[in-house]
């Protein structure tokens, strides 16, 4: 790889993992964006993982006084099913259905009714946590659904933010896992992805002390706008 581009990677994670610990969602999915235009594409989705869980983590771990633990507990075992069901279909499911499923899901969290309480509670957790734990598999673009859905959950910036690194983290380790699994090899782009984490570390730091400028209701307008942009990205992916 190209010193201009490696360098240029790593700024993006950055960049991105700031934008994240800011606004709360959409640094994953520009990330997966950039890379896909300069990185194989039968790698995107493994190294894009590798990177978003060393993003996440610093987050939770910067952050686990905010967590909530019971959405987590209800989120992992969904999770961990989806993972294992994800493993045995390894196969290269139609990307415009799956984009399009998850943008209309995203808008519809964001500017529909809000759902029943039992589908936000341990149930409808626990459900997310499948789907998108076995969609990212092929994807790795479901931040913006799950972000969507903890918004619904919680309106206190500080715990929408910590809560869903926490589950970002999870989701992106089972995913490797899987990938493990399939005997993906990341020892050549092992130096590519350090360097990523330790960027996206930096941004997300300073990405941490920008959350504290915003008013829950300031953080929750740019979530919902920063989401439908996302969620418009998909759909113009999918139509491609």
């Amino acid at each position: 790889m190209e010193t201009e581009l490696f360098v240029f990677l790593a700024l993006t994670a950055g960049v991105t993992s700031l934008v994240t610990a800011t606004f709360g969602v959409g640094g994953g999915v520009l990330l997966l964006a950039v890379m896909a235009v300069f990185l194989p594409p039968q790698v995107i989705v493994p190294v894009h993982g590798v990177v978003q869980l060393g993003s996440n983590a610093g987050r939770a771990l910067l952050s686990w006084r905010k967590v909530d633990w019971r959405v987590i507990a209800a989120f992992l075992p969904g999770a961990v099913a989806g993972a294992l069901v994800g493993s045995f279909v390894l196969v290269a499911l139609p990307p415009a259905a799956i984009y399009s499923t998850i943008a209309a899901f995203t808008l519809y969290l964001c500017w529909g009714p809000r759902l029943p309480r039992t589908a936000l509670g341990p149930a409808g957790t626990g459900v997310l946590g499948a789907v998108t734990t076995f969609l990212t598999l092929f994807v790795g673009a479901t931040g913006p659904l799950v972000g969507a859905f903890l918004r619904q959950q919680n309106e206190d910036r500080f715990k929408t933010v910590a809560t869903f690194a926490t589950a970002m983290s999870l989701q992106h380790t089972l995913k490797l896992g899987v990938f493990q699994l399939a005997g993906f090899d990341l020892k050549p782009w092992l130096a590519l992805v350090v360097v990523m984490i330790a960027c996206g570390a930096a941004g997300t730091f300073i990405g941490l002390k920008l959350l504290r400028r915003f008013t829950d209701r300031h953080f929750q307008l740019v979530f919902k706008l920063l989401l439908t942009v996302l969620a418009l990205r998909l759909i113009w992916q999918a139509l491609r």
